[in-house]
């Protein structure tokens, strides 16, 4: 609003023309896809651009001439006087040493069809570099879900003016590419005049590091995690989060697994085993950080009642959220415990997140962040839903998206390393709530893939 019109189009088209001369300096040919909004008018702006830079430049206009938005139809006049070839006919091929996506843009709500659906289906047939401006066409801003059956799949992607959410969970993560940011010239406390929907959680340079100890400190300055656990055929669940609460700096580790035959952890044996930690609610429960779930079979359903009476921080993981999400008793206990001021963090993947929405995981997964606000409200409690850019959540707060991480982390016992570490990283600072923990241990597990 407080910018002459065109501008900011001008400085979009500007950022992308740069961008796609530093990704492929030597190309000669390029392809610009615009479609009928303001995207294809920064593909129009940038096409000027490459042009003067002496490139040889194709556009191809999926969109009515006429019936342009008035700042795109200038970048389209501003194309054209520069001898930008436009053709309005998709080809059977897109020939070129790069490729650049604008045909939908921040707008878009609905799946892409006619001429815009089938030229986004001819860019998968492009085996060279695709550079998408703003997002890929086709995926959702705000979710990172694809809006249809047809999306582009970019190797690179300038988000323009500010970043979206949908870049960085979901599928946006494997269809954006590498990602690059342009604020086109507009400065913070302007684009903070727009609220937020999610803010994206700092990546700090060794953050792999543990707190500075001091000497006179011993294992009790640094808390108690118990990890229940471990039904019979899998008490390694069970043993690979105490493990991680160890590493993570907690002073002592109790396990307690489910299973009567099973013995603690002979390769570490500094992790002592509890048998029937639950019982103890006047003495270890009630002082301890517990981490209840991992490997826990149908059997940590029986538990859960006096963990969720007697615990002041619990960090709840696989079993134990399948069994709460199936007893409403339990979700009334659990919810139960923001009253009395004790403080629950959720680790749920997908799957386990839809058992506690009572949905599907398809319809989490269309909405993560939302998904994730719903649980946290409902249960009050913070929510790490797991995934390809895992949502932190809780009542009152702006939820976090985290950045690191990638498909490494898709393997069985992943998830009970994380709940382990994120007990071990709480134990040490009974004050917290459970939301610094969480972020800084879902940050490092990202970062250690």
């Amino acid at each position: 609003a407080q910018l002459p019109a065109h501008t900011l189009m001008q400085r979009a088209g500007l950022a992308t023309a740069r961008l796609a001369l530093a990704l492929a300096p030597h190309a000669q040919t390029l392809w610009i896809a615009c479609g009928p909004g303001n995207n294809g008018g920064d593909g129009l702006e940038a096409a000027l651009h490459l042009l003067r830079s002496g490139r040889q430049v194709q556009v191809l206009l999926m969109a009515d001439a006429a019936a342009l938005p008035e700042d795109a139809a200038r970048s389209l006049q501003r194309a054209c006087q520069a001898g930008a070839r436009i053709e309005t006919a998709l080809p059977e091929r897109l020939e070129a040493d790069l490729l650049i996506d604008a045909l939908l843009g921040l707008g878009a709500r609905r799946a892409p069809e006619g001429a815009v659906a089938a030229s986004i289906g001819r860019t998968a047939l492009h085996r060279g570099p695709l550079l998408a401006v703003d997002l890929p066409s086709g995926l959702h801003a705000e979710t990172g879900a694809p809006l249809g059956d047809t999306v582009v799949r970019a190797t690179d992607t300038l988000s323009l003016l500010a970043l979206k959410p949908g870049l960085f969970t979901g599928q946006g993560r494997e269809l954006c590419g590498r990602l690059w940011h342009d604020d086109i010239g507009v400065d913070e406390p302007q684009r903070a005049l727009q609220a937020p929907l999610a803010r994206l959680a700092p990546t700090l340079a060794g953050a792999g590091s543990l707190p500075r100890r001091q000497h006179a400190q011993h294992k009790g300055s640094f808390g108690d995690v118990v990890v229940i656990g471990g039904a019979p055929g899998m008490a390694g669940a069970a043993r690979l989060a105490g493990r991680a609460a160890l590493a993570a700096g907690a002073g002592r580790i109790y396990l307690s697994l489910l299973d009567p035959q099973a013995a603690g952890d002979d390769g570490r044996p500094e992790l002592m085993h509890r048998p029937a930690a639950w019982c103890d609610t006047s003495g270890l429960l009630s002082a301890a950080t517990v981490v209840c779930g991992c490997g826990g079979g149908q059997a940590v359903a029986a538990v859960l009642p006096p963990v969720l009476e007697h615990v002041p921080r619990l960090v709840l993981d696989a079993d134990a959220l399948n069994a709460i999400a199936a007893d409403a008793t339990l979700q009334q206990a659990l919810a139960a415990r923001a009253r009395r001021g004790q403080h629950t963090v959720l680790t749920p993947h997908p799957l386990e997140a839809a058992r506690l929405l009572g949905c599907s995981a398809a319809q989490v997964q269309a909405d993560r962040l939302n998904a994730a606000l719903q649980i946290a409200a409902r249960l009050q409690v913070v929510v790490v839903l797991k995934g390809s850019g895992t949502v932190l959540a809780a009542p009152a707060r702006l939820p976090m998206i985290n950045a690191t991480g990638n498909a490494l982390l898709a393997t069985a016992g992943t998830g009970d390393v994380l709940a382990g570490w994120l007990g071990g990283r709480w134990a040490p600072t009974p004050g917290e709530d459970g939301w610094l923990p969480a972020l800084d241990s879902v940050r490092l597990h990202g970062a250690a893939a």
